[in-house]
């Protein structure tokens, strides 16, 4: 039912917290790791989701495992995915059925994905006909923040409880939604946390360590990952070091789970310390708020609808504030912008963005790369060339 791992782990720069090997095993036997096998064995359901407009919390109240579908960490050779997909589509859509079309999500019985993008729309469409996952299901994303947004999206939320209740037969009850509400923002408190910590002068943990993290944190469940991150943080805060570098760095853009990428950026002297992705701080940035009044579902819905935005949103604006907050929060020198190529939204999205950098001087290196990369001798030769810049500005 499992096929042997194909997604290695990275090599980060500098010392290695021992509390980070666990993630670091689930991510080197992904997908076939030690706990999704258990959770298989025993007959329990797991599900893929595609997108972070996905609300996990109704999944894993109606008793799922939910696994993001990343695709590979590495780039490889995508052969079964340029069959269904042009080459025009990103290769993060491509390298996601590349692992559904060889067998590597096999182990799933459902995939949820919302209509955020041309490319991840087609995937769901392709997975749904080709890969034949038991229960489907994609919900409307709408573009906008207005009160008739909102009611959209609460409607789809709805719509996809209810679709999964009579899928597994199932009452999802508010008690078991609101367990998983309450379990879910711990997760996200323990990674602010971990974020915090990156504030330091010198940060006890690295970019790409962070990146292992995340990477693990979409892989196993949620009750396993948060007594994991606990006990990484209480050996970070006791640690007497910390990393330092020519610069302080902020990633955005496109989806991201490669550590071996941030850690080519930081083996030239760069100092990651904060993110902008789907894949990172766009995930776990936002709470579940539950207001006086409010049902569960339409505490969810906003939070959705309203975490950290991604480039489709609009306007723009809110997306651009939240960026220059955090490189401020950060006191980040520079932003590296990762495109993946043919990603729409984010490549409309960065002479805007660029622009509104510049006006609190903070530089861009844009950076144009496949889903997967792990940083060539042109991207190191880039990387370099930024940094120096950035030091004769200081």
């Amino acid at each position: 039912m499992f096929e042997g791992s194909k997604i290695h782990g990275s090599q980060p720069i500098g010392k290695t917290p021992v509390a980070l090997e666990v993630f670091r095993e689930v991510n080197r036997t992904f997908p076939g790791t030690a706990e999704i096998r258990e959770w298989h064995s025993n007959g329990k359901k797991i599900f893929g989701w595609l997108c972070t407009y996905v609300p996990e919390e109704i999944l894993h109240a109606g008793g799922i495992l939910p696994v993001r579908i990343t695709g590979y960490d590495r780039e490889t050779e995508l052969d079964e995915g340029n069959a269904y997909l042009y080459n025009n589509n990103c290769s993060f859509s491509r390298s996601c059925l590349q692992m559904g079309l060889t067998g590597q999500y096999k182990f799933l019985d459902g995939v949820v994905g919302g209509s955020t993008c041309d490319g991840a729309r087609r995937l769901f469409d392709l997975w749904r006909e080709y890969i034949g996952t038991p229960f489907h299901h994609v919900l409307t994303v709408p573009r906008k923040y207005t009160d008739r947004a909102h009611r959209l999206y609460l409607e789809e939320v709805e719509l996809f409880k209810r679709h999964l209740e009579e899928h597994l037969g199932i009452n999802i009850t508010d008690e078991s939604l609101m367990a998983s509400i309450e379990l879910y923002n711990q997760t996200r408190l323990l990674l602010k946390d971990l974020y915090e910590l990156r504030k330091n002068p010198s940060p006890p943990i690295s970019g790409a360590q962070v990146m292992e993290v995340l990477d693990a944190c979409f892989r196993m469940p949620k009750e396993s990952f948060n007594l994991h991150l606990k006990a990484l943080l209480e050996e970070l805060k006791k640690s007497p070091g910390g990393y330092s570098g020519r610069a302080r760095l902020m990633i955005s853009g496109s989806v991201l789970a490669n550590p071996d990428f941030i850690a080519s950026i930081e083996q030239q002297g760069g100092m990651v310390v904060a993110d902008e992705l789907c894949t990172s701080t766009r995930y776990w940035g936002d709470r579940v708020d539950i207001k006086e009044g409010d049902s569960l579902l339409a505490a969810l819905a906003r939070r959705y609808l309203n975490n950290y935005p991604c480039a489709r949103m609009f306007p723009s604006e809110e997306r651009f504030r939240r960026i220059v907050e955090t490189a401020g929060d950060f006191k980040v020198d520079g932003v590296i912008s990762e495109i993946i190529r043919y990603c729409v939204p984010y490549s409309h999205d960065l002479p805007l963005l660029t622009k509104r950098l510049a006006d609190v001087n903070i530089p861009v290196l844009s950076i144009d790369l496949e889903y997967g990369s792990s940083g060539s001798g042109q991207v190191a030769t880039r990387v370099q060339a930024f940094l120096e810049m950035i030091e004769a500005r200081k």
